[in-house]
């Protein structure tokens, strides 16, 4: 039985660029080394719940669609204009009943959250601010959250809960742009324990290319090209199983990730 761990990952980058891939095989690393993982889809596209296997995945309903809990949490209907609603409502009970699981790992889909690194102030948004300090702050487990690409999710309450954010860049400008972009943002909230991985990699010359372009970060690894991850999703077979080219560096990324946080490595069941 493995103690209780408090590790925040939080996973950012432009869109396609593999941001749900890495959380979903981060996720089922660390569930089967033994730990206890709790997924979080902070991505509006929500498709981490599929990338994991779950069942019947357009059947999860996102938390901030749940009309009625943030109607009796909150104390006002979301798409209502309200002065007075609760900003600090109980969300403590929320990740047990409102989370999936499958093979060791809960999943939570979060839905759209407002814009801005303030918060938002409307009901939904409300709710969503404060389940997410709650599951940044207070859960006694692995968090990765797949976010969008950006950290409008974050606050410079919960950044300083994050232990590592993991920019995912792919070799391309834009990638590179939104890369530079979520590290000046993350300044603006303190949120200093940044690193990036490579994705979609084919040639030595393609690693150099993001290196040279992002010359002061952390790298925590380079993941492969690999047609294996395109055929199976083409196939509707699972992409998690698909590489094992993929799934050694990740694994990899898993390891550097426990060194640096200084989680002591469980042996895989």
């Amino acid at each position: 039985m493995t103690p209780d761990i408090l590790m925040k990952i939080a996973i950012s980058g432009k869109g396609g660029v593999g941001k749900t891939l890495l959380s979903s095989l981060l996720s089922k690393t660390f569930a089967e080394s033994g730990y206890a993982v709790l997924a979080i889809d902070a991505d509006p596209d929500a498709n981490l719940a599929a990338t994991l296997g779950f069942p019947y995945p357009d059947k999860i309903t996102p938390v901030s669609e749940l009309t009625d809990l943030i109607e009796e949490r909150v104390g006002a209907k979301p798409g209502q204009s309200s002065s007075f609603f609760k900003l600090n409502p109980r969300v403590d009970d929320l990740p047990e009943k409102y989370s999936v699981k499958l093979d060791g790992i809960k999943l939570m889909v979060m839905g759209r959250i407002k814009r801005g690194g303030t918060g938002c102030y409307c009901p939904e948004g409300a709710l969503l601010q404060a389940l997410l300090a709650h599951l940044l702050l207070q859960r006694n487990e692995v968090v990765i959250l797949d976010m969008e690409a950006g950290i409008e999710h974050l606050t410079r309450g919960t950044a300083k809960a994050v232990d590592k954010l993991i920019v995912v860049v792919e070799p391309g400008r834009r990638s590179i742009e939104t890369a530079q972009r979520i590290f000046e943002l993350a300044k603006d909230i303190n949120l200093n324990n940044i690193a990036v991985v490579g994705n979609k990699i084919q040639n030595q010359s393609q690693k150099e290319f993001i290196i040279k372009n992002l010359p002061n970060a952390e790298f925590l690894g380079f993941i492969p090209y690999d047609n294996a991850i395109i055929n199976a999703d083409l196939a509707n077979r699972s992409i998690l199983n698909s590489s094992q080219p993929v799934i050694a560096e990740v694994k990899k990324i898993y390891r550097t990730l426990i060194s640096v946080t200084k989680i002591p490595i469980k042996q895989s069941k």
